[in-house]
């Protein structure tokens, strides 16, 4: 008898568990995402506003370049070497 009062208790903490969850969960989700949208506006609200600011009129032709690199790009592996097969 204990053994089906022990099964009868698991099954019915279960049921309640998933009540509750489904009751509270669309509000914690809610919570999380006001969270995180409020961390991303804190973090990446400035770069927003930077592009606001520089307000550029029409008809401006802005032209920036990218500083070249100087140095020698072409490294010098190694000698090819052709190998023959032995037989």
């Amino acid at each position: 008898m204990a053994f089906l009062k022990t099964i009868l208790i698991i099954i019915l903490c279960y049921y309640l568990f998933k009540k509750l969850v489904k009751l509270f969960a669309p509000k914690i989700i809610n919570y999380a995402a006001k969270k995180t949208e409020a961390h991303f506006k804190e973090k990446f609200g400035d770069f927003a506003n930077q592009n606001s600011s520089e307000e550029k009129q029409v008809g401006d032709v802005i032209i920036d370049k990218k500083p070249t690199k100087k140095g020698g790009t072409s490294k010098k592996v190694g000698d090819y070497i052709d190998f023959e097969e032995i037989d």
